[in-house]
């Protein structure tokens, strides 16, 4: 639809005289203005883009660009003015986090009531100090839970949630507060995912003066476990601590070796146990077949976090020995009820009860816990459906749309609003602006009618990321058509049955690179809808005899879809047809599958599981689980995923490697 089209369904009067094309100009030079921090320019062209349908982009870039200087009844004029808009809420966060900065909680107090989306967590950990602060010792007992839940999460220092975990620790005012041992537990999380900073803003709450000794020891950790400066040192066991979990992101064996030989006897149960932890689950990242050994180690469970927990269960899945399911069992019941509700670990946990004999509670909490999750919606909701003997099958559709329904979804202007800046070029404008309107606009979101009548609307505009994600959020009536769509029919059809690919495989990998959407371009360079990288373009195009190709014929659709089933054919045949191998291959490159594929024979779902890099394990899962689907839908047959997974062990040695130069 153009966007000419897409205007006119704004009840706008439009009192500028430039003509919409030119009016259009304006608003992406006011992007471009806004993305390069030129306030003067963004004031110059505000009167210009008023009256345009997205003049409440406009108004915001101009205000936001400046808005550390802006006086409070500019901004209550703004949030007056465009009341109701994804605009105003969005500025509302923004101003929000100023006041926070500021520590004027009075102010913060009085706008934070009015904040819908709630979607910002330093502006969350912002919002709980503000109630401490007003509150004191009258303040809920959850309060505490809240702020160090936001602030473990949080994968960047930031100053709304380290200020309010400072607040709490210092405060000290009994068990219902944070504790020291909160900001070293903070401290330990973030030096095993890489983030110093944010280790350091911990450590800098409980012992300021261990910072500077913290960036030695993340830097060079064996160095720091020998320095003299260790004799004296306060704080001298959780230094240690730290120290072990860096070293263990890079030499588990070494940390192992000393913790064993050295440390374990001068450190708590505890933290011996959370090192143990942490040098099991990197062996089990690894693959290595001593990770089981050094979970062993572990003499209370419930010291782990539950992602230490998640790889102990990968291991057990993996283990050389077989698949170890007491191990599987106790490792998830040790999670915390969060982690537990996990669809992988329910279904887990139901396959180990499952394999732990016949006892009939066992077989009946099995039964209970596969119910729980069995459904068409993802990877383990279907392997579940299968385990209680149903197939996958598209559901019934759900009642047709009315036109009342369907005029809410094109009178909504934040819809519509989203609709023009995707289509005008400003797609991650468009994209938030949507998702404010399916999901944050009032409390809970759209209901199911709501979420399907504006699928059908992106999908009509041929918006498919749009649909997709959106009919995705549906809960109990779910449209296959807008949630498994099926674009360029013929020619993704045609291509895969001539070189003799399933077709509900290729869209299943399609809606999970690009989501239909034909110039999508990714960080590392892969274009178009197969998302293809140009090195693996210009090797296919040889193999499948494309002489005259050019990289610029990615953007082309017929083109691109040859490039990309063809490849997707070539890793097919190099693992000998397992599409979960092929998918992972198509993702993080033929070489680490080759890898992950050495060591025991284990069923597909296990080695999905034990993929050491969490993007491709959750793209390996979702393209098998779109598959299945896409099948069903295309087949009108009941499917099963399970066929399409079957198992994975080494290569033949005996079997030549197809392609050894494949990329």
């Amino acid at each position: 639809m153009k966007l000419r089209t897409i205007l006119a369904l704004f009840a706008v009067t439009l009192s500028c005289q430039a003509p919409a094309q030119s009016r259009d100009e304006i608003i992406l030079e006011m992007n471009q203005a806004f993305k390069q921090g030129n306030r003067q320019r963004l004031t110059q062209l505000l009167p210009l883009a008023r009256g345009h349908a997205l003049e409440p982009y406009a108004a915001y870039w101009e205000l936001r660009a400046r808005l550390d200087v802006a006086a409070p009844g500019e901004v209550q004029q703004f949030l007056t003015q465009y009341a109701g808009t994804y605009q105003e809420d969005r500025l509302r966060n923004d101003w929000l986090q100023v006041l926070g900065q500021r520590r004027d909680w009075t102010a913060f107090a009085a706008e934070y009531p009015r904040y819908r989306m709630n979607d910002d967590r330093e502006v969350r950990c912002y919002g709980l100090l503000s109630q401490y602060l007003r509150l004191g010792p009258a303040a809920p007992a959850s309060l505490s839970e809240d702020v160090r839940r936001a602030w473990f999460a949080q994968r960047e220092a930031d100053d709304g949630c380290t200020l309010a975990a400072r607040t709490l620790i210092t405060d000290g005012q009994g068990s219902r507060n944070l504790s020291a041992n909160d900001a070293w537990r903070k401290a330990r999380l973030a030096t095993e995912a890489n983030r110093p900073k944010a280790a350091a803003a911990a450590i800098d709450i409980v012992a300021p003066t261990s910072v500077d000794l913290y960036n030695d020891l993340f830097n060079s950790p064996t160095r720091f476990l020998t320095s003299r400066k260790l004799a004296v040192l306060k704080s001298r066991r959780e230094m240690v601590t730290l120290a072990l979990i860096k070293l263990s992101t890079s030499d588990p064996d070494g940390a192992a070796a000393l913790l064993e030989g050295k440390w374990a006897p001068q450190l708590s149960a505890e933290e011996r146990n959370w090192i143990w932890g942490v040098i099991g689950r990197q062996a089990a990242s690894k693959l290595s077949g001593d990770a089981l050994d050094y979970y062993a180690r572990v003499t209370r469970e419930g010291d782990l976090t539950d992602e230490m927990l998640a790889w102990k269960v990968r291991a057990a899945l993996r283990s050389p020995r077989g698949t170890q399911w007491p191990l599987v069992l106790d490792a998830v019941n040790a999670m915390t009820e969060e982690g537990r509700k996990d669809p992988a670990w329910v279904y887990w946990k139901a396959r180990a009860l499952l394999a732990s004999g016949n006892a009939e509670a066992a077989r009946a909490e099995a039964q209970r816990l596969l119910e729980s999750i069995a459904s068409v919606r993802g990877f383990y909701e279907q392997l579940a459906l299968e385990e209680l003997g149903q197939k996958i099958a598209a559901p019934e559709k759900p009642a047709p749309l009315t036109d009342v329904e369907k005029e809410g979804a094109r009178q909504n202007l934040s819809l519509q609003r989203g609709i023009y800046a995707i289509l005008l070029g400003l797609r991650p404008e468009g994209v938030r602006e949507w998702n404010y309107a399916t999901n944050l606009a009032k409390p809970g979101g759209m209901t199911d009618r709501e979420l399907l009548a504006a699928a059908q609307l992106a999908c009509d505009r041929e918006l498919w990321d749009r649909c997709i994600n959106t009919s995705d959020r549906t809960r109990s009536e779910i449209d296959f058509e807008t949630r498994y769509p099926t674009p360029f029919r013929d020619s993704v059809v045609r291509r895969a049955r001539e070189i003799n690919l399933d077709p509900a495989y290729v869209y299943g990998l399609i809606r999970q690179e690009s989501r239909f959407i034909m110039d999508a371009r990714s960080h590392v360079g892969a274009s178009g809808l197969m998302q293809v990288m140009p090195a693996t373009a210009r090797w296919t195009a040889r193999k499948i005899g494309m002489n005259s190709f050019t990289i610029e014929q990615l953007n082309d659709r017929e083109t691109n879809i040859a490039i990309g089933t063809g490849y997707l054919k070539l890793v097919l045949d190099d693992f000998n047809g397992s599409m979960p191998m092929a998918a992972a291959a198509y993702n993080a490159g033929p070489g680490r599958p080759r890898v992950w594929r050495n060591g025991p024979v284990v069923e597909a779902a296990a080695w999905a599981e034990n993929v050491p890099f969490q993007e491709t394990r959750d793209y390996v899962k979702k393209v098998l689980s779109n598959t299945t689907n896409y099948a069903a839908l295309l087949t009108g047959q009941p499917q099963s995923l399970k066929a399409r997974l079957g198992k994975v062990g080494p290569r033949d040695a005996s079997q030549p490697e197809p392609y050894r130069d494949i990329p």
